[in-house]
């Protein structure tokens, strides 16, 4: 075996099985989406993983964001001391927090507990034959597993954004106010001063986005699951990993096409 073929082979194998996994990501979306209105038709299955979620995700995000503003205002108060009006760490803060550091670390967070938990979930179900147990009793899997998990997590992952700029900014104005002495008037006069409403829907629309990243890979890697236990596992791994990297660019392109 040459050297070209030696390298052509499992480079074309490697683009071979790309292809088609994308391919099938596509058909399974567009399944999906043909299928949105049991959303509202199962609207107790989308409530119940909405609570699923978001409210059982909220002691985490609230204490991930609280450290997240805490840790920007500190760095930024450090930076600016001596050097300009504090009033400007409630503005960089409050902008960095809304655009940024809220939704993709509120996303991150989800991805690793939401979307690895509904991975695992559906995988189980995939590889002991409950999946098929649903076409051969005539119930669309789509509708009953999969676009109420999707949905849910497109709705929940803004209002859990809402949440952690909330308790961002709050946790940003405790760091500066004990160890820069920044006035709560101070702080949050800087935030005033840079706020648009259009960065609060730019944190929401990536939210959403992001919901969609989380759940959507959750779901196909966990419905395409097989090898039983050990497929499960790589299942879920891919979910996490695809859905990190997806928040990332997504969160830089949507940065991109949005904030100019």
């Amino acid at each position: 075996m040459t050297n070209d073929s030696m390298i052509a082979e499992p480079l074309g194998r490697f683009v071979r099985r790309g292809f088609g996994g994308a391919t099938r990501y596509v058909v399974f979306i567009l399944e999906a989406l043909r299928n949105v209105f049991a959303a509202v038709q199962c609207h107790h299955l989308t409530v119940e993983q909405m609570h699923r979620i978001g409210i059982t995700s909220i002691p985490l995000v609230a204490t991930t964001s609280i450290f997240t503003g805490s840790i920007m205002s500190w760095q930024l108060a450090y930076q600016f001391a001596d050097m300009i009006p504090l009033t400007y760490v409630g503005m960089a803060v409050g902008k960095s927090v809304m655009t940024e550091l809220a939704p993709i670390l509120t996303a991150m967070v989800l991805a690793g507990r939401v979307g690895a938990s509904m991975c695992s979930e559906l995988g189980t179900m995939a590889v002991t034959e409950q999946l098929d147990a649903y076409n051969v009793l005539g119930m669309n899997p789509y509708k009953f597993l999969i676009v109420p998990r999707i949905t849910a997590a497109v709705i929940m992952l803004p209002i859990l954004t809402i949440l952690s700029i909330f308790v961002g900014l709050l946790g940003g104005y405790v760091v500066a106010y004990i160890y820069k002495d920044v006035s709560f008037h101070m702080f949050f006069s800087g935030v005033r001063i840079s706020y648009k409403d259009w960065d609060f829907a730019v944190g929401l629309i990536k939210a959403a986005l992001f919901g969609y990243f989380i759940s959507g890979y959750a779901c196909y890697f966990g419905y395409y699951t097989i090898n039983g236990a050990e497929g499960v596992g790589k299942s879920t791994k891919a979910t996490v990993v695809f859905s990190m990297t997806s928040i990332l660019i997504g969160g830089f392109a949507l940065s991109k096409i949005l904030l100019i």
